[in-house]
């Protein structure tokens, strides 16, 4: 890892990190990872430390992912790197959930995949208004990880199934209503947000001061639809419904589900069904364990072939249709493993 990746920063009463790979989206690396969570455990046992604050560099994103491209090359050549990232990147997530501290996450630009789990788990998650948040992981053949099986479930209704298994992208308004966002705090007032931080205020005092009131939400008005259709005991439930609502949005959603991955749309449906009942270190344990198989399979890496590499947008899924997929065939991905990720 380079220092420069990631920039730690103890300025007066805040601990702040900064994400420091903007050409790359501030792609997050196993590098990044491993010294974030060491510097953060320091920041936990200093007294002068009040509130964690992170934030992304440059103007596109606050963090768009993991390193795919890595990840891929790793998987391939069977070296033990990207299961060296998932492991620790699910303990990063993990030990920021259980942070105990403030947390606030300021987020723009793109937040997706490994930015979400750097983000979400925090005490405070605070919007501004370029921010688009996704989990778009079951079209590259993974599935809504970082901790998804936790906090999606618990979105109001079915939002969280909703934008687990489509990856829609929900501006700022949108992550405000699903309560993914906790605040929203205008681009222009970031640095007074911090400086605040810095001077010792209370994450709740210094973001209320700046805090504005969300956009009507678009979302806000699909929730009725969004909560019916994506109620079914199954994908294939799911998408009998919204073949018989004839509405454009019924047919875009299903169009957009059944050009995912199906073995990865499958595993995300029960993933997000079963985290709604377990606790946080459980679901990464399980998430861990899916992954687990994810590398060793094929749809992760003829997804991201089709989308990073070639990007001919032509992924040839195996299976390539849902019916095709058993229930032996989902059950697999959870089975236990022998070295368990140790939360």
């Amino acid at each position: 890892m380079s220092d420069d990746e990631i920039l730690f920063e103890k300025r007066g009463a805040a601990g702040l990190i900064t994400l420091n790979r903007p050409k790359a989206l501030n792609a997050l690396t196993h590098g990044m990872a491993v010294a974030m969570q060491a510097q953060l455990r320091d920041w936990a046992a200093d007294e002068a430390v009040k509130t964690i604050v992170i934030q992304g560099a440059g103007e596109r994103a606050f963090c768009a992912g993991g390193d795919i491209r890595t990840l891929y090359d790793s998987g391939k050549a069977g070296t033990p790197y990207a299961l060296q990232f998932y492991r620790d990147e699910y303990l990063l997530n993990a030990y920021i959930k259980h942070y105990p501290k403030p947390y606030v996450a300021l987020l723009h630009g793109f937040v997706m995949g490994g930015g979400v789990g750097v983000s979400v788990h925090g005490s405070h998650r605070v919007a501004d208004e370029t921010m688009t948040f996704a989990m778009p992981e079951t079209g590259i053949g993974l599935f809504p990880d970082v901790g998804g099986s936790f906090f999606l479930p618990r979105l109001p209704g079915e939002l969280g199934l909703y934008a687990g298994l489509t990856g829609a992208r929900l501006k700022t308004a949108d992550a405000a209503y699903a309560g993914i966002a906790t605040h929203v705090v205008p681009a222009a007032q970031r640095g007074a947000l911090i400086e605040r931080l810095a001077g010792g205020e209370s994450p709740d005092a210094a973001i209320g001061a700046l805090a504005v009131a969300p956009s009507d939400s678009p979302l806000a008005a699909l929730r009725t639809k969004i909560d019916q259709c994506f109620a079914g005991n199954s994908v294939e439930e799911i998408l009998n419904t919204l073949d018989y609502d004839e509405s454009d949005w019924a047919k875009e959603t299903a169009k957009t589900i059944r050009a995912k991955s199906p073995t990865a749309t499958k595993i995300a449906f029960r993933q997000i069904r079963e985290g709604k009942y377990l606790d946080f270190d459980a679901c990464m344990r399980m998430e861990f364990r899916m992954v687990n198989r994810v590398i060793a399979g094929h749809d992760f890496y003829e997804g991201v072939r089709a989308t990073i590499i070639d990007k001919d947008g032509a992924p040839k899924w195996s299976p390539d249709a849902l019916g095709e997929i058993t229930n032996a065939d989902v059950d697999a991905y959870f089975a236990p493993l022998k070295d368990e990720l140790p939360l």
